[in-house]
This record gives structure tokens, sequence and C-alpha cells, in this order.
């Protein structure tokens, strides 16, 4: 019982910091995309496209060894290209689903941008979990 008590408790501390981590990427996306659009001039898809791989690295970094706590670097080339991979079909979605929300729904870009942001967190958490982090249950326990 205790154990199965652990593992539930691990994966509810894990979804905390992806939450937190996904935030904190969020946050250094919409703070450089409010500063490329309002402050710059910038087209808002040109700032969407800049602040998104802005944010790459933090996202990468924060996910890869502080959320999913996976400190092997023989894989450390490997998952950085899968999430690249990951993070730009994510910046084309990111991209499309601003412009619809914008161009077509007329919806503020900054709320735009949260919405498409969560959208696409909640899909991309099952592909860092399951398939770019994956771990062994018997090392996540320990």
């Amino acid at each position: 019982m205790e154990r199965a008590i652990g593992i539930f408790l691990k994966h509810r501390i894990r979804l905390a910091k992806y939450l937190i981590s996904g935030c904190t990427a969020a946050a250094v996306n919409i703070g450089f995309l409010y500063l490329f659009t309002d402050i710059f001039g910038w087209y808002y898809l040109a700032s969407g496209v800049v602040s998104f791989i802005l944010a790459f690295g933090v996202s990468f970094t924060l996910q890869k060894f502080w959320t999913f706590e996976n400190h092997n670097r023989e894989l450390l080339t490997k998952q950085l290209v899968i999430y690249l991979v990951v993070s730009v079909s994510s910046l084309i979605i990111n991209t499309l689903m601003l412009y619809v929300l914008v161009d077509w729904f007329v919806v503020w870009y900054i709320l735009a941008q949260i919405i498409a942001g969560a959208l696409i967190a909640c899909v991309n958490f099952f592909i860092y979990r399951f398939i770019i982090f994956h771990q062994p249950l018997i090392q996540v326990e320990q």
C-alpha cells in the first residue's frame, strides 16, 4: 500500500513540476511575444515564432532535468533532436492556432497564445513522459 501511495505522489509531483516548467517556458514565450509585438512593433505571427524558439531552451532543460528527472547524458543528443521535432511540430500547430484565433475569431493575441499553448501542453506531456524522457518504472521508483 505504501508503495502505491509513493508512486501516486511521485506522479502528482511530476505533474506539478510539468505545470511549473511549462508555465515558466510559457512566461518566457508570452513575455517575448509581448515585447516583440507591442514594444518593437513586429507582426504578431513573426513575434510568435521567435518567442516560441526562445522558450525552447528553457522548456527542454526544465523538462529533462527537473520534471522528468532524466539525467542520462548519453541520450541527451537523441532527446534534444526528438524534442526539437516535437517543438517544431508544436510551433507549426501553435502558429496556425494563433492565426485562426486572432484573424478568424478576433481573439486578443495574448489570450490566443494562452489557449494554443495550453492545448499543445496537454498533448506534449504524454509525448515527453512516454517517448522522449521515458524511464522504466523501476528507475522511477528509486
